[in-house]
């Protein structure tokens, strides 16, 4: 595919239009996407359809990888993916005593560029990926184990409009402060007014480091990776060693729109490391990395807040996403909506419910009421009719990921009951792929041996149906389970609107993001860019939100000039 090389003179009228209604957009909360998420969208205007998407992809496997990026120092691979295949892609391993002070080099001038002409650079490299979101989708599909369709709208469109809102935000942020210069003057009664010139200039911490996941590589990856570039930063990528694909061809795009427009391509670059040599701990605490972006383990998490102090370090980490299942309307839609949810991408999924609260007595609904072992059963029978038939089955469910997530699905029958077995799904197209169906555990909430299990994330298709002595109890397992272990989402069935109101509070005073009674397409795993806040950085899933002001405000700092008028 050829494309046009831009200017940054150009770059106003291609996308200005489009950081105003991101702009707009973000006040509103409403719905809007500039990012087309059906597949049959693209093939015009120099993008890539489905077969040239997947002729992309091919063409990069089994070679090397090459960036041109300063220090590289030798060559490292190794991706497998989860459906079986090799990638056999290698890429630069790099000396950061070289590559770091060169993307240092280039910061002045991307300074200097200003909070508008960042932003429309950072926009014309989501154009680029956005024509090559097929071929982004088969990267982020056989790096993450998502199934194709969910990894062109997870990993293609949805990802770009995630990076979009953070230069969004990014750009507001910067320019709260007045451009250029400022005249000041203060009267001083007869005497002559004292008259200044100020000048303030947002400037960049210096160099972020993104630390890639293998799950979501480009969704979770690219709010930290533009909100640094876009508010003066350079930024170096270090990617999951299983999902290096992805964030590659990311890293390239990027460098190549940076060269066209007369910035440095080595404010972008690529950390790749060879196995077992754990780089993310070496460089996280490098005086060079001023902002670090990171969304994995609580226990790595953790470690980065507590040694990373030079940097501004922003964590995603592990939650137990809770469901209070206290009555409902709709009972039917509501064993439609979690059967989804604990199904779509085997529950690899940081915002993927885990507890389901259920009363011992039972709910009311409108189908009369229904104890606490039949709503259970009525639940583990529609996660079964859902995923019933294969085809529908590998569609929602993917591949696991690794096989930790498979080692902890097989663990969990020892943790209680089970209620809803899981089985294996074998893939026409890929017989190496571990597709499974989830597996759900009753337990006794009032059992406190039973909380090690419920309260402890089990990353994966696990979820327990947690019974609780009355939704009295239930709200304040609830609230615990935020304070003490966080969560990235909370859900909640009731007809009542004292119990609405109570869930309400809760998820106010232990910052927690809620959705109510849903029933119909959308599920409590899913986020809209623009509108919904991903956490909330308020509980101990994660310090940060995707996005908002905060997010972005404090990569960059106001450095003011004063000179005598």
């Amino acid at each position: 595919m050829t494309t046009a090389q831009p200017t940054t003179d150009v770059l106003p009228e291609k996308h200005r239009s489009t950081l105003d209604q991101a702009l707009a957009t973000i006040r509103t909360r409403a719905y809007w996407s500039p990012y087309p998420e059906h597949p049959k969208a693209y093939g015009a205007d120099g993008s890539l359809d489905a077969a040239a998407g997947l002729a992309a992809h091919e063409a990069v496997l089994n070679g090397r990888f090459d960036l041109d990026q300063p220090g590289t120092d030798g060559w490292t691979g190794g991706e497998v993916s989860p459906y079986g295949p090799a990638l056999g892609v290698e890429y630069p391993h790099a000396d950061v005593d070289v590559l770091l002070p060169a993307m240092r080099a280039g910061l002045p001038a991307w300074r200097d560029a200003g909070p508008e002409t960042r932003a429309l650079v950072c926009l014309e490299i989501l154009a680029r990926i956005s024509a090559r979101t097929h071929e982004f989708a088969h990267a982020v599909m056989h790096t993450s184990g998502q199934a194709y369709m969910m990894a062109f709208q997870a990993g293609g469109p949805h990802a770009q409009d995630r990076g979009l809102e953070a230069v969004a935000y990014a750009y507001e942020e910067q320019t709260r402060t007045p451009a250029g210069r400022a005249a000041w003057s203060k009267p001083q009664g007869k005497r002559d007014p004292l008259e200044l010139s100020k000048e303030f200039t947002p400037v960049g911490r210096g160099v972020a480091l993104v630390i890639g996941c293998n799950t979501f590589p480009t969704w979770n990856g690219y709010p930290g990776l533009f909100a640094s570039l876009a508010t003066g930063n350079a930024v170096l990528v270090k990617p999951h060693p299983r999902a290096v694909l992805p964030l590659a061809l990311t890293v390239k795009v990027a460098r190549e729109v940076l060269a066209e427009s007369g910035f440095d391509p080595n404010l972008v670059a690529l950390a790749t490391e060879r196995p077992g040599e754990g780089i993310a701990k070496t460089l996280a605490v490098r005086p060079e990395i001023r902002i670090i972006d990171y969304t994995g383990s609580t226990e790595f998490g953790d470690w980065l807040e507590a040694n990373a102090r030079q940097a501004q370090v922003y964590t995603e980490k592990a939650g137990v996403n809770t469901v209070l299942i206290d009555s409902t309307d709709d009972y039917k839609g509501m064993l439609s909506n979690l059967a989804f949810s604990l199904s779509l991408y085997s529950g690899q999924m940081c915002t993927t419910p885990q507890n389901l609260l259920i009363p011992r007595d039972g709910i009311t609904t409108d189908q009369g009421p229904r104890s606490y072992d039949e709503v259970v059963a009525d639940l583990a029978a529609a996660v079964g009719g859902l995923l019933g038939d294969d085809a529908r089955a590998n569609a929602l469910l993917g591949a696991l990921v690794n096989p930790d997530v498979k080692a902890r699905l097989e663990a969990a029958a020892d943790l209680g009951e089970v209620a809803l077995a899981s089985r294996e799904v074998a893939h026409p197209d890929f017989p190496e792929a571990v597709v499974r169906t989830p597996v759900m555990v009753k337990v006794d909430g009032s059992k406190p041996d039973a909380e090690a299990a419920y309260l402890s994330e089990c990353f994966g298709p696990v979820s327990f149906a947690v019974s609780v002595d009355s939704t009295a109890d239930g709200l304040e397992l609830l609230r615990r389970t935020i304070r003490d272990k966080g969560a990235m989402t909370v859900g909640a069935y009731t007809t009542s609107a004292d119990t609405e109101r109570a869930v309400e509070e809760i998820c106010l005073e232990e910052s927690a993001q809620l959705s109510l009674n849903l029933t119909g397409g959308v599920y409590v795993n899913q986020t809209a860019a623009f509108s919904d806040f991903h956490g909330s950085g308020g509980n101990p899933a994660a310090n940060a939100a995707l996005c908002d002001g905060a997010f972005v405000s404090n990569r960059f700092r106001v450095v003011e000039v004063r000179r005598q008028a």
